[in-house]
């Protein structure tokens, strides 16, 4: 190899002529057919055949001479048929060297033109053979299809990053959104929406940053606003719903299995006859808007001591396990609530219907019967449970049971059984947390409405304790009969900040902070949160799957199904685990989105707030009125502590980013 030799080198994936102006060491200077100087290592280069140029020609007919030559070489390339010597040659399965292929291609002749024309012919089409400088290898037909389609594909990734970025570029830059979506623009949008949710997680990744990077978008989260202007999404779309893949609607076979169950006869029996309870007073109380009905109250006198029915939907008798119902409402494990949309574990004509007491229906139920001493003591004298038939005669509303509860002995009774019960538990060490409720709801206009409410209402705290004392007489029952169910327990708080209810409203914060998380098992043990040896939740089975596991338990301790073993109940409680998750983490970000966009109108305005913890960059504060938590920055010279109340304003708040800062006013 010496000066004037005209070599061949591979640059930026193009075989490339040039000429040796100079060669030192293991180095070479060339002058390409670009009219570019370079300096490359020697074993880079391969020449074909010894043709040299005179150097002293000058550089511009250099240039001129390795361009013509460069195109002659590529003339004759073009007349190779590569996939033809493909087929005659792979059979074979041998290496074949260079100047035996420049002979199969070029049998009459053959110099270092046609040499260099066969490595420029098969390096341009590297379908059928492997190459390397000392020879050809073909590959087999199975090879051939594969790299068929790795091509195929490469191709289609191509035209998707091509077309997709000049489309997201001219929707983000203004223009007109179309009225339908093509078949291709349907396929971008599935491409984008999977990385946009999904990001590094997403099966499409690599397209979406390809078509991000150039459509010149710097964040994915822009998508938003493209897929809001396609009207994809939009303006306030619930990703949660769509990261968590949450179902809302219910798939066909399960809608046309619960038309199928509530077009059956109404038996009220299951083998066994059931106690007729509908001779009595029996009321709901829920929340306005409620129409999911799973439990009922009643009262009876009986002399010397009263006997309180709290009283949960059969929803077991019709749900069976197994069903696509069944298997539904497993895959959903609960109803989820939220200010904008209700997604129901079951199908809407079971939740609403079917399964929910309305008044004036008669529907099978599970009847938890105590009977208790008349108040004050209200104490537990004995308690039952039984199957039951009832019909709910009033439903009443939380408002309107408290504003009934001076008129109605039977609410003001069954408030202080309640609150009796609420003592007991209290002084078995429960703990407490009385916070206010922020309810917000969407009017039929679409506005965001927000209202504070007390948890501890009269009525309120009436259907939570009755509930909490049926759960509890379940348990104790399931217990005694051996039967494994949802047992919940809780470990003794890592610090208590006050006891009783007479924490302040920094404390029952702070409180909730150090209780311990509760445990599910199959097994009874001690729930120090609510200060009882043994419970389970079975009083919401229409919203809620562990409920609805829970009251099969107990209609086998009742003799009418067979009871699952604790290995079931096991495998049960970790199948349910990440969807219970999914809910609650969907409902307190739903419900903190439209918090946060009622916010958004009210920038500028003073709030009050209580100090909860120094921060390194400022106070983390709660705002009273809402309930939520935000970050003070370090005024100078002030020196705050924690339940030290301040004034603050409104800054900056953001739904859609979930922001919120303020600064003390």
């Amino acid at each position: 190899m010496k000066s004037g030799t005209v070599v061949e080198f591979i640059d930026r994936e193009k075989i490339t002529c040039a000429v040796i102006q100079e060669v030192k060491q293991r180095r070479v200077r060339l002058l390409t057919q670009n009219n570019r100087e370079v300096k490359i290592s020697a074993a880079r280069v391969a020449e074909y055949g010894g043709l040299c140029l005179d150097l002293t020609m000058g550089r511009d007919r250099l240039v001129e001479a390795l361009r013509e030559i460069s195109r002659k070489r590529d003339e004759l390339a073009a007349g190779i048929d590569i996939r033809e010597l493909w087929e005659v040659l792979n059979s074979e399965q041998e290496w074949i060297d260079l100047e035996t292929m420049t002979a199969f291609c070029f049998p009459e002749n053959g110099n270092g033109d046609h040499a260099s024309a066969v490595m420029r012919a098969f390096f341009r089409n590297r379908r059928y053979f492997k190459f390397s400088p000392e020879g050809f290898f073909p590959y087999t037909p199975e090879e051939v299809e594969r790299k068929m389609a790795q091509e195929r594909e490469t191709a289609r990734r191509r035209r998707i990053v091509e077309g997709a970025s000049r489309w997201v570029k001219t929707v983000l830059d203004g223009a007109p959104a179309p009225a339908g979506l093509s078949e291709e623009q349907a396929e971008f949008v599935d491409i984008l929406k999977s990385y946009f949710l999904f990001e590094t997680q997403s099966p499409h990744r690599d397209l979406g940053r390809a078509i991000l990077k150039k459509a010149g978008v710097k964040s994915v989260d822009s998508l938003f606003d493209f897929f809001v202007k396609l009207g994809v999404f939009s303006e306030d779309e619930n990703i949660d719903l769509h990261r968590l893949e949450i179902p809302v609607d219910f798939p066909p076979a399960v809608l046309r299995e619960a038309e199928a169950l509530i077009e059956r006869p109404a038996e009220e029996s299951d083998g066994k006859q059931r106690r007729d309870l509908t001779g009595l007073e029996v009321v709901t109380i829920d929340g306005q808007g409620t129409q999911d009905f799973d439990d009922a109250l009643s009262l009876e006198d009986l002399g010397d001591r009263y006997r309180v029915g709290v009283h949960i939907v059969d929803v077991a008798r019709y749900v069976r396990p197994g069903s696509a119902i069944d298997r539904e409402a497993l895959r959903r494990a609960s109803s989820i609530y939220m200010p904008d949309l209700k997604i129901p574990m079951l199908p809407p004509v079971l939740a609403e219907g079917h399964c929910s007491l309305m008044a004036g229906r008669r529907r099978p139920a599970i009847s938890i019967l105590a009977q208790v001493a008349k108040p004050p003591s209200a104490h537990i004298l004995d308690y039952e449970i039984v199957p039951s038939i009832i019909e709910v005669r009033r439903q009443l509303t939380y408002f309107e049971a408290n504003q009934l509860m001076a008129d109605e002995p039977a609410l003001a009774v069954l408030a202080e059984v309640a609150a009796a019960f609420q003592r007991r538990r209290l002084d078995e060490g429960a703990v407490q947390i009385n916070l206010p409720e922020i309810n917000v709801w969407l009017d039929d206009q679409g506005r965001v409405n927000v209202s504070r409410g007390n948890r501890e209402s009269p009525a309120r705290m009436l259907v939570s304790e009755l509930m909490i004392m049926a759960n509890w007489l379940m348990a104790r029952a399931l217990t005694d009969h051996g039967i494994p169910a949802v047992f919940r327990s809780q470990p003794v708080p890592r610090e208590r900040l006050y006891h009783g209810t007479e924490g302040t409203l920094f404390q029952n914060w702070m409180q909730r902070r150090l209780v311990s998380r509760f445990v599910l098992g199959h097994a009874a043990e001690s729930h120090s949160g609510l200060g009882l040896d043994a419970y389970v939740t079975a009083t919401s089975p229409i919203r809620k799957y562990f409920d609805l596991l829970t009251q099969r338990q107990v209609r086998a301790m009742l003799g009418l199904e067979t009871p699952s073993g604790a290995d079931e109940i096991d495998r049960l409680i970790q199948l349910l685990e990440e969807p219970m998750a999914n809910v609650g983490r969907v409902q307190f970000r739903r419900n903190r989105y439209w918090l946060l966009k009622y916010l958004e109108t009210m920038v500028g305005q003073r709030l009050e707030g209580v100090v909860l913890y120094k921060k390194r960059n400022g106070y983390q504060i709660l705002l009273v009125d809402y309930m939520l938590e935000a970050t003070l920055p370090i005024p100078g010279g002030f020196e705050l502590k924690p339940e030290d109340l301040v004034q603050v304003t409104l800054q900056q708040v953001s739904a859609r980013r979930d922001t919120l800062s303020v600064f003390l006013s």
